[in-house]
Protein backbone atom coordinates (compact mmCIF):
# COMPACT_ATOMS: atom_id res chain seq x y z
CA UNK A 1 0.00 0.00 0.00
CA UNK A 2 1.37 3.53 -0.94
CA UNK A 3 3.16 5.26 1.76
CA UNK A 4 -0.27 8.44 1.62
CA UNK A 5 1.78 10.44 4.13
CA UNK A 6 4.49 11.28 1.91
CA UNK A 7 2.17 12.88 -0.91
CA UNK A 8 1.70 16.40 -1.31
CA UNK A 9 -1.61 18.40 -1.30
CA UNK A 10 -3.47 17.87 -4.56
CA UNK A 11 -6.20 17.52 -6.63
CA UNK A 12 -7.85 14.50 -7.33
CA UNK A 13 -11.22 13.38 -9.79
CA UNK A 14 -13.66 11.29 -8.36
CA UNK A 15 -17.37 10.51 -7.07
CA UNK A 16 -17.92 7.85 -9.73
CA UNK A 17 -18.94 4.10 -9.22
CA UNK A 18 -17.09 2.77 -12.20
CA UNK A 19 -14.41 3.66 -13.44
CA UNK A 20 -14.93 3.56 -17.10
CA UNK A 21 -12.76 4.43 -20.12
CA UNK A 22 -14.44 8.49 -20.31
CA UNK A 23 -13.54 9.06 -16.63
CA UNK A 24 -9.90 7.52 -16.60
CA UNK A 25 -9.25 9.58 -19.63
CA UNK A 26 -10.74 12.78 -17.98
CA UNK A 27 -8.85 12.38 -15.30
CA UNK A 28 -5.49 11.93 -17.19
CA UNK A 29 -5.85 14.64 -19.40
CA UNK A 30 -6.87 17.01 -16.55
CA UNK A 31 -3.18 16.52 -15.42
CA UNK A 32 -4.29 14.60 -12.02
CA UNK A 33 -2.87 11.44 -10.37
CA UNK A 34 -5.56 10.38 -8.20
CA UNK A 35 -8.88 9.32 -8.66
CA UNK A 36 -11.51 7.93 -5.90
CA UNK A 37 -14.86 6.30 -5.78
CA UNK A 38 -18.02 6.88 -4.16
CA UNK A 39 -19.65 3.66 -4.19
CA UNK A 40 -23.45 4.38 -2.23
CA UNK A 41 -24.63 2.87 -4.77
CA UNK A 42 -22.51 -0.70 -6.37
CA UNK A 43 -21.83 -0.69 -9.78
CA UNK A 44 -22.74 -3.20 -12.48
CA UNK A 45 -20.52 -6.43 -12.07
CA UNK A 46 -19.81 -5.82 -8.52
CA UNK A 47 -20.51 -8.48 -6.30
CA UNK A 48 -23.69 -7.51 -3.70
CA UNK A 49 -22.70 -9.49 -0.42
CA UNK A 50 -23.39 -6.80 1.89
CA UNK A 51 -19.49 -6.22 1.89
CA UNK A 52 -16.94 -5.03 -0.86
CA UNK A 53 -14.99 -8.08 -1.59
CA UNK A 54 -11.53 -7.71 -1.65
CA UNK A 55 -11.15 -9.37 -5.94
CA UNK A 56 -13.86 -6.53 -6.76
CA UNK A 57 -11.37 -3.71 -5.31
CA UNK A 58 -8.28 -5.37 -6.16
CA UNK A 59 -9.37 -5.07 -9.94
CA UNK A 60 -10.64 -1.82 -9.40
CA UNK A 61 -7.37 -0.71 -8.08
CA UNK A 62 -5.06 -1.96 -10.93
CA UNK A 63 -7.54 -0.83 -13.41
CA UNK A 64 -6.95 2.55 -12.13
CA UNK A 65 -2.70 2.01 -12.10
CA UNK A 66 -2.88 0.18 -15.58
CA UNK A 67 -3.95 4.21 -16.33
CA UNK A 68 -1.44 5.32 -14.90
CA UNK A 69 -3.59 6.45 -11.66
CA UNK A 70 -3.76 5.76 -7.72
CA UNK A 71 -7.36 5.03 -6.80
CA UNK A 72 -6.76 6.87 -3.38
CA UNK A 73 -10.02 6.27 -1.59
CA UNK A 74 -13.43 4.49 -1.55
CA UNK A 75 -16.15 6.57 -0.23
CA UNK A 76 -19.18 4.75 1.07
CA UNK A 77 -21.27 1.94 0.75
CA UNK A 78 -24.77 1.49 0.48
CA UNK A 79 -26.97 2.51 3.81
CA UNK A 80 -28.32 -0.89 3.67
CA UNK A 81 -24.77 -2.31 4.46
CA UNK A 82 -24.98 -0.76 8.12
CA UNK A 83 -28.25 0.59 8.45
CA UNK A 84 -28.88 -1.76 11.77
CA UNK A 85 -26.03 -0.36 12.65
CA UNK A 86 -26.50 3.11 13.27
CA UNK A 87 -29.68 2.63 14.36
CA UNK A 88 -29.05 0.21 16.71
CA UNK A 89 -31.45 -2.46 15.72
CA UNK A 90 -31.28 -6.42 15.35
CA UNK A 91 -28.72 -7.81 13.08
CA UNK A 92 -26.09 -5.54 13.22
CA UNK A 93 -24.06 -7.66 14.49
CA UNK A 94 -23.91 -9.33 11.36
CA UNK A 95 -23.69 -5.67 9.26
CA UNK A 96 -20.43 -5.20 11.37
CA UNK A 97 -18.39 -8.59 10.64
CA UNK A 98 -19.45 -7.60 6.66
CA UNK A 99 -18.22 -3.68 7.41
CA UNK A 100 -14.76 -4.94 9.19
CA UNK A 101 -14.06 -7.71 6.13
CA UNK A 102 -14.43 -4.21 4.07
CA UNK A 103 -11.78 -2.59 5.99
CA UNK A 104 -9.92 -5.74 5.57
CA UNK A 105 -10.46 -5.89 1.97
CA UNK A 106 -9.55 -2.07 1.45
CA UNK A 107 -6.25 -2.95 3.31
CA UNK A 108 -5.46 -6.13 1.58
CA UNK A 109 -6.52 -4.09 -1.65
CA UNK A 110 -3.85 -1.63 -1.10
CA UNK A 111 -6.18 1.22 -0.84
CA UNK A 112 -5.53 3.61 2.14
CA UNK A 113 -8.73 5.33 2.89
CA UNK A 114 -12.68 4.84 3.18
CA UNK A 115 -14.91 7.81 3.55
CA UNK A 116 -17.76 7.27 5.45
CA UNK A 117 -20.64 8.77 7.08
CA UNK A 118 -23.32 8.06 9.91
CA UNK A 119 -26.54 9.59 7.95
CA UNK A 120 -29.21 6.58 8.64
CA UNK A 121 -31.64 9.37 6.69
CA UNK A 122 -29.36 10.29 3.55
CA UNK A 123 -28.48 13.35 2.10
CA UNK A 124 -31.64 15.47 1.40
CA UNK A 125 -32.87 18.22 -0.73
CA UNK A 126 -35.40 19.88 -1.06
CA UNK A 127 -35.49 21.74 -4.86
CA UNK A 128 -33.00 19.88 -7.64
CA UNK A 129 -33.54 22.45 -10.39
CA UNK A 130 -32.71 25.77 -8.95
CA UNK A 131 -31.31 28.34 -12.07
CA UNK A 132 -27.96 29.95 -10.33
CA UNK A 133 -25.52 32.03 -12.58
CA UNK A 134 -25.62 31.98 -16.35
CA UNK A 135 -28.73 29.60 -16.23
CA UNK A 136 -26.38 26.99 -14.86
CA UNK A 137 -29.09 24.00 -12.89
CA UNK A 138 -28.54 23.42 -9.04
CA UNK A 139 -30.15 22.38 -5.74
CA UNK A 140 -31.05 22.99 -2.79
CA UNK A 141 -32.26 22.90 0.49
CA UNK A 142 -35.00 24.39 2.97
CA UNK A 143 -35.42 23.55 6.38
CA UNK A 144 -39.25 24.73 6.66
CA UNK A 145 -40.47 22.25 3.54
CA UNK A 146 -38.68 19.31 5.01
CA UNK A 147 -39.31 19.21 8.94
CA UNK A 148 -43.02 18.40 8.89
CA UNK A 149 -41.68 15.00 6.59
CA UNK A 150 -43.09 11.84 7.66
CA UNK A 151 -40.85 9.18 9.99
CA UNK A 152 -37.95 7.39 7.89
CA UNK A 153 -37.87 4.36 9.68
CA UNK A 154 -40.37 3.21 12.46
CA UNK A 155 -40.20 5.40 14.82
CA UNK A 156 -38.71 8.78 16.33
CA UNK A 157 -34.92 8.09 17.71
CA UNK A 158 -33.07 10.23 20.54
CA UNK A 159 -29.15 11.47 19.82
CA UNK A 160 -28.30 10.08 23.01
CA UNK A 161 -29.25 6.62 21.69
CA UNK A 162 -27.85 7.45 18.16
CA UNK A 163 -24.20 8.60 19.92
CA UNK A 164 -24.51 5.27 21.81
CA UNK A 165 -24.78 3.38 18.45
CA UNK A 166 -21.88 5.31 17.10
CA UNK A 167 -19.52 4.80 20.30
CA UNK A 168 -20.77 0.51 19.62
CA UNK A 169 -19.40 1.11 15.81
CA UNK A 170 -15.91 2.97 15.81
CA UNK A 171 -14.77 0.62 19.48
CA UNK A 172 -15.53 -2.28 16.80
CA UNK A 173 -14.50 -1.06 13.42
CA UNK A 174 -11.35 0.53 14.56
CA UNK A 175 -9.08 -1.60 15.90
CA UNK A 176 -9.74 -3.30 12.01
CA UNK A 177 -8.61 -0.16 10.08
CA UNK A 178 -5.61 0.25 12.41
CA UNK A 179 -4.65 -3.52 11.69
CA UNK A 180 -5.09 -2.81 8.17
CA UNK A 181 -3.86 0.57 8.01
CA UNK A 182 -6.91 2.23 6.17
CA UNK A 183 -7.77 5.62 7.53
CA UNK A 184 -11.72 6.07 7.99
CA UNK A 185 -12.97 9.59 7.59
CA UNK A 186 -15.73 11.18 8.54
CA UNK A 187 -17.98 12.84 6.12
CA UNK A 188 -20.59 15.21 8.39
CA UNK A 189 -24.30 15.38 7.70
CA UNK A 190 -25.88 16.98 4.93
CA UNK A 191 -27.79 19.24 5.75
CA UNK A 192 -26.31 19.30 8.99
CA UNK A 193 -29.47 20.10 11.36
CA UNK A 194 -30.49 18.46 14.00
CA UNK A 195 -32.90 16.03 13.08
CA UNK A 196 -34.81 14.55 9.42
CA UNK A 197 -37.32 11.70 9.25
CA UNK A 198 -37.33 11.62 12.96
CA UNK A 199 -33.60 10.49 13.05
CA UNK A 200 -30.72 13.05 14.85
CA UNK A 201 -28.21 13.79 12.21
CA UNK A 202 -25.17 14.05 15.08
CA UNK A 203 -22.50 15.71 12.92
CA UNK A 204 -23.57 18.40 12.30
CA UNK A 205 -21.40 21.40 13.97
CA UNK A 206 -17.51 21.51 15.52
CA UNK A 207 -18.17 20.29 18.87
CA UNK A 208 -19.93 16.84 17.62
CA UNK A 209 -16.74 16.61 15.82
CA UNK A 210 -14.67 17.41 18.23
CA UNK A 211 -16.66 15.10 20.42
CA UNK A 212 -16.25 12.00 18.10
CA UNK A 213 -12.60 12.76 17.42
CA UNK A 214 -11.89 12.99 21.27
CA UNK A 215 -13.83 9.34 22.11
CA UNK A 216 -12.18 7.59 18.99
CA UNK A 217 -8.28 9.17 19.25
CA UNK A 218 -7.50 6.38 16.65
CA UNK A 219 -4.50 7.88 14.09
CA UNK A 220 -6.56 5.74 11.60
CA UNK A 221 -9.49 8.16 12.48
CA UNK A 222 -10.30 11.68 10.86
CA UNK A 223 -12.23 13.59 8.30
CA UNK A 224 -13.26 13.58 5.00
CA UNK A 225 -13.89 17.82 5.46
CA UNK A 226 -16.92 18.47 3.16
CA UNK A 227 -16.48 22.10 2.77
CA UNK A 228 -20.08 22.81 1.46
CA UNK A 229 -21.25 21.02 4.38
CA UNK A 230 -19.14 23.15 6.84
CA UNK A 231 -20.37 26.23 5.28
CA UNK A 232 -23.78 25.26 5.52
CA UNK A 233 -23.23 24.93 9.55
CA UNK A 234 -23.06 28.30 10.18
CA UNK A 235 -23.16 30.43 6.75
CA UNK A 236 -19.62 30.04 6.20
CA UNK A 237 -18.76 31.35 10.17
CA UNK A 238 -16.01 29.09 11.52
CA UNK A 239 -14.75 27.19 7.99
CA UNK A 240 -11.52 28.24 8.41
CA UNK A 241 -11.22 27.99 12.58
CA UNK A 242 -12.10 24.67 12.43
CA UNK A 243 -9.64 23.71 9.45
CA UNK A 244 -7.13 25.19 12.13
CA UNK A 245 -8.13 22.50 14.72
CA UNK A 246 -8.95 19.62 12.67
CA UNK A 247 -5.75 20.16 10.37
CA UNK A 248 -3.28 20.69 12.82
CA UNK A 249 -4.11 17.54 14.72
CA UNK A 250 -3.97 15.68 11.07
CA UNK A 251 -7.17 14.35 11.03
CA UNK A 252 -8.32 15.85 7.85
CA UNK A 253 -7.79 12.86 5.43
CA UNK A 254 -8.95 14.63 2.47
CA UNK A 255 -11.55 17.47 1.31
CA UNK A 256 -14.91 17.76 -0.92
CA UNK A 257 -14.31 21.81 -2.09
CA UNK A 258 -17.98 23.03 -2.90
CA UNK A 259 -19.62 25.72 -1.38
CA UNK A 260 -22.91 27.09 -1.03
CA UNK A 261 -24.94 30.57 -0.82
CA UNK A 262 -27.07 30.15 2.64
CA UNK A 263 -26.94 28.42 5.93
CA UNK A 264 -28.18 24.86 6.88
CA UNK A 265 -31.81 25.87 7.32
CA UNK A 266 -32.04 27.28 3.74
CA UNK A 267 -29.39 27.29 1.18
CA UNK A 268 -28.57 26.47 -2.74
CA UNK A 269 -25.42 24.83 -4.04
CA UNK A 270 -23.37 27.00 -6.15
CA UNK A 271 -19.68 27.19 -8.33
CA UNK A 272 -17.00 27.11 -6.20
CA UNK A 273 -16.07 30.78 -6.57
CA UNK A 274 -19.34 32.06 -5.70
CA UNK A 275 -20.08 30.46 -2.44
CA UNK A 276 -20.19 31.84 1.32
CA UNK A 277 -16.02 31.01 1.60
CA UNK A 278 -13.65 32.33 0.19
CA UNK A 279 -11.95 29.59 -1.66
CA UNK A 280 -8.43 30.78 -1.89
CA UNK A 281 -8.48 31.24 2.15
CA UNK A 282 -9.81 27.91 2.53
CA UNK A 283 -7.06 26.49 0.61
CA UNK A 284 -4.21 28.74 2.18
CA UNK A 285 -5.29 27.57 5.64
CA UNK A 286 -5.01 23.91 4.39
CA UNK A 287 -1.80 24.28 3.31
CA UNK A 288 -0.09 26.36 6.17
CA UNK A 289 -1.86 23.70 8.73
CA UNK A 290 0.23 20.64 7.18
CA UNK A 291 -2.57 19.02 4.63
CA UNK A 292 -1.30 16.70 2.73
CA UNK A 293 -4.33 14.87 1.50
CA UNK A 294 -6.14 15.10 -2.07
CA UNK A 295 -9.23 17.54 -2.69
CA UNK A 296 -12.37 16.74 -4.94
CA UNK A 297 -14.97 18.54 -6.30
CA UNK A 298 -18.25 17.73 -5.73
CA UNK A 299 -22.29 18.60 -6.07
CA UNK A 300 -20.95 20.52 -9.43
CA UNK A 301 -23.87 22.66 -10.96
CA UNK A 302 -25.01 21.54 -14.49
CA UNK A 303 -23.86 23.32 -17.38
CA UNK A 304 -25.03 24.41 -20.54
CA UNK A 305 -25.08 21.04 -22.37
CA UNK A 306 -23.58 18.88 -19.88
CA UNK A 307 -23.74 15.48 -19.37
CA UNK A 308 -25.39 13.44 -16.44
CA UNK A 309 -21.87 13.30 -14.44
CA UNK A 310 -21.56 17.30 -15.24
CA UNK A 311 -18.49 16.72 -17.23
CA UNK A 312 -18.59 20.54 -17.85
CA UNK A 313 -18.95 21.54 -14.13
CA UNK A 314 -16.57 19.35 -12.86
CA UNK A 315 -13.86 20.57 -15.39
CA UNK A 316 -14.86 24.33 -14.39
CA UNK A 317 -14.18 22.88 -10.79
CA UNK A 318 -11.35 21.15 -11.14
CA UNK A 319 -9.20 23.46 -13.25
CA UNK A 320 -10.35 26.58 -11.01
CA UNK A 321 -8.79 24.43 -7.90
CA UNK A 322 -5.78 23.31 -9.28
CA UNK A 323 -4.94 27.12 -10.09
CA UNK A 324 -5.84 27.82 -6.51
CA UNK A 325 -3.38 25.47 -5.80
CA UNK A 326 -0.48 26.33 -7.89
CA UNK A 327 -1.67 30.08 -6.20
CA UNK A 328 -1.52 29.03 -2.77
CA UNK A 329 1.88 26.36 -3.69
CA UNK A 330 3.79 29.67 -5.30
CA UNK A 331 3.08 31.98 -2.05
CA UNK A 332 4.00 29.32 0.79
CA UNK A 333 7.15 27.03 -0.68
CA UNK A 334 10.10 28.67 0.31
CA UNK A 335 11.77 30.85 -2.75
CA UNK A 336 14.88 29.20 -4.34
CA UNK A 337 18.24 30.16 -3.43
CA UNK A 338 19.96 32.80 -5.03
Amino acid sequence: MIDITTLPMRVALGQVNELSDEFLDFARQMGLQDVQMNLYHLPPGMQDTGRLEFHDLLRLRTRAEDRGLRLIAIENVPIRFYDKIMLGQAGRERQLENMQETIRNLGRAGIPIFGYHFIATGVWRTHWDTPIRGGAISNGFSLELAKHAPLSFDREYHEDEMWANYHWYMERILPVAEEYNVRMALHPDDPPVPKLGGVPRLFRNFENFKRAMEAHPSPMHGLDYCHGCWSEMRGGAGVLESIEYFGRQGRIFYVHFRDVKGACDDFTECFVDEGNGDPFQVMLTLKRVGFNGFMIDDHVPRMVNDSAWHHRGRAFATGYLLGLLRAVNAITEPAPAA
